[in-house]
C-alpha cells in the first residue's frame, strides 16, 4: 500500500554534491521510519543513513560528516544530501520505509524494512 519513488541521481565529479529525494504515498508518512541504502555491482546492499519518525538520525561511518538525511512530513518526502562525493560512493541508491517502530539497534538491517523504491543511479567520476 506504500509506494516510494526516488529521484535526483546522476553523474557528478568527485568532490561534487547531489541531493536525492524519496516521495512516499499510500499511508501516513509521519509514522514511517526511513532509510537509504546503496548497492554497487558485485557488492552487497549497504546501509547509508536512517531517520526515524521522531527525527532521530543514524549514519554509516563511510558517509558520516558528508551526507545528511532529512524529512519533510508536509511533502511526504525524505532527502539525502550528499556532499564531497567520492568514486566509491557510486551505486544505485534505494529508499526504504518501515511503518511504526524500528529498533535503533537494527536500523542498518535491510531485511527489517517493509517497502522499497526502484532506486536511482549515482555515478561519481574521478
Amino acid at each position: 500500500q506504500v509506494q516510494l519513488v526516488e529521484s535526483g541521481g546522476g553523474l557528478v565529479q568527485a568532490g561534487g554534491s547531489l541531493r536525492l529525494s524519496c516521495a512516499a504515498s499510500g499511508r501516513t508518512f509521519s509514522n514511517y521510519n526511513m532509510g537509504w541504502f546503496r548497492q554497487a555491482p558485485g557488492k552487497e546492499r549497504e546501509f547509508v543513513a536512517y531517520i526515524g519518525w521522531g527525527g532521530n538520525r543514524y549514519y554509516a561511518d563511510s558517509v558520516k560528516g558528508r551526507f545528511t538525511i532529512s524529512r519533510d512530513n508536509t511533502k511526504n518526502t525524505v532527502y539525502l544530501q550528499m556532499n564531497s562525493l567520492k568514486p566509491e560512493d557510486s551505486a544505485v541508491y534505494y529508499c526504504a520505509a518501515k511503518d511504526y517502530g524500528l529498533d535503533y539497534r537494527v536500523v542498518g538491517d535491510s531485511s527489517r524494512y517493509d517497502y522499497w523504491g526502484q532506486g536511482t543511479q549515482v555515478t561519481v567520476s574521478s
